[in-house]
């Protein structure tokens, strides 16, 4: 155990802003893009307005981006203590958020010229990634309230 690992009971979070974890400062963002563009997805299927389509295919790309810096935080965290690296919590965590953005990366690809995909396949793909997120999401609490990654030793405050 480094004395970095010592001096602070719980995992610290490498990626922060003036003491506050960056990830999870993140990560709305993504999941609202990612459950917005089901919801729009579902929309446009019932109602055939392109503008729908459209509004998913944002969605979906606004949500890659700010997925893609979320993952970096949680990257950096990840491999910033090597605590956070032995849970299976953490790894299961990323596994799923990799999972959900690689879907999305599909999913956008697909819809590039082709909004009718929504109709065949692409919703289907938004609904599982809503349903990677709940768990990826039960994952990420898992580290904090339970590992207490990223929370403030008693002698931080």
């Amino acid at each position: 155990m480094s004395d970095s690992d010592r001096s602070h009971a719980h995992p610290r979070s490498t990626a922060q802003i003036g003491g506050h974890p960056i990830h999870p400062m993140l990560i709305p963002f993504p999941i609202v893009c990612f459950i917005g563009a089901f919801v729009t997805d579902i929309v446009y299927n019932s109602s055939n307005d392109q503008g729908w389509a459209t509004a998913s295919f944002w969605l979906l790309g606004i949500g890659l981006l700010m997925a893609a810096l979320a993952a970096v935080a949680g990257l950096t965290d990840f491999l910033g203590d090597d605590r956070i690296r032995r849970l299976g919590d953490a790894v299961k965590h990323m596994l799923a958020n990799v999972t959900a953005v690689v879907l999305e990366v599909v999913n956008l690809a697909l819809r590039v010229n082709n909004p009718d995909f929504v109709h065949s396949t692409g919703v289907y793909i938004s609904g599982v990634v809503v349903l990677i997120l709940l768990y990826s999401g039960w994952k990420g609490g898992d580290l904090v309230f339970k590992h207490g990654v990223g929370v403030h030793d008693r002698a931080d405050l």
